[in-house]
């Protein structure tokens, strides 16, 4: 009697064990299987609605065109969207921004990180409060008309350094929370003074965090209309407020062609971003594991 009953409780062991085996190996065809449709279905419709003629993209479809006109439609773009004076004008508010709101961002987080009490945390507490907090925008462009910076990229700057400086002091301070403090006690012992310890021993350790903050500032800030309409006003062309520009116009009306073309050239930059990023981050993680 208790031989079969041995087998059956094996058996039993045996077909859990083998079912969470199971459930783990198609764990991740699962994932892909879900976020292909989400992300390529997008991707796809951009991508064959760029390459059609005006006629077959009047109403936009996930369907092949039936010649493909992707290079011409980025050519005519290129030359009627003013591309490069909006390029230009992207580039000279975005990498102010960034680096900026990523170097005043980082010092604040490790200052906080490093102090403890109940100021610090008030102090904690009030800095990321922008991350839940929506910017008021008709104060903020009073305030830059009474600074004298309404239209001005200086004004848009500081309008992006101030709304993701939350962002950016949230993802550090739990970082450098992480890095042991001798490493900074041996910096003080040999001489740095605090200049020296943040730019030589911090800095360094923080590259996989601040590449993903550079990832996430620059998506916000390059795809931007919202605050910019308000605060430069089209006296300073970005990417997104030019489309936005031209198609009301009427250049890109019922052009889905060109709007998802103009879309394309736009995304090229944040691309090189995310490779550039993605590589620092790979980078970052695997010296910290060897060292």
């Amino acid at each position: 009697m208790s031989v079969p009953v041995f087998g059956a409780a094996r058996s039993g062991r045996v077909r859990p064990a083998a079912a969470r085996g199971l459930a783990a190996r198609l764990r991740p065809f699962a994932v892909v299987a879900l976020v292909v449709p989400v992300m390529g279905v997008p991707l796809w419709l951009i991508v064959v609605t760029a390459g059609k003629s005006q006629g077959e993209a009047l109403s936009p479809d996930l369907s092949l065109p039936s010649r493909w006109r992707l290079w011409d439609n980025l050519a005519q773009v290129w030359q009627q969207g003013e591309i490069p004076a909006a390029f230009l004008g992207s580039v000279l508010i975005v990498a102010p921004s960034v680096v900026l709101v990523l170097a005043l961002g980082s010092m604040a987080a490790w200052v906080l990180a490093r102090r403890g009490g109940r100021l610090t945390a008030a102090l904690y507490a009030l800095a990321i409060s922008g991350i839940v907090l929506p910017p008021a925008v008709v104060t903020i462009v009073l305030l830059l008309r009474q600074l004298g910076l309404a239209g001005s990229p200086a004004g848009m700057i500081g309008v992006y350094v101030g709304i993701y400086l939350s962002t950016v002091i949230f993802f550090v301070t739990g970082f450098v929370r992480t890095v042991p403090v001798s490493l900074e006690e041996a910096a003080r012992m040999d001489g740095a003074g605090p200049v020296r310890v943040f730019v030589s021993v911090i800095l360094p350790l923080l590259r996989p965090v601040l590449a993903t903050a550079t990832i996430l500032i620059c998506l916000y800030v390059w795809n931007d209309v919202f605050y910019a309409f308000f605060v430069v006003g089209g006296r300073v062309d970005t990417l997104p407020l030019n489309l936005f520009q031209v198609a009301n116009a009427g250049l890109y009306l019922n052009n889905w062609h060109l709007i998802f073309a103009y879309i394309i050239l736009m995304s090229v930059p944040l691309l090189v971003v995310f490779a550039v990023a993605q590589r620092k981050i790979i980078a970052g993680i695997t010296g910290g594991a060897v060292k």
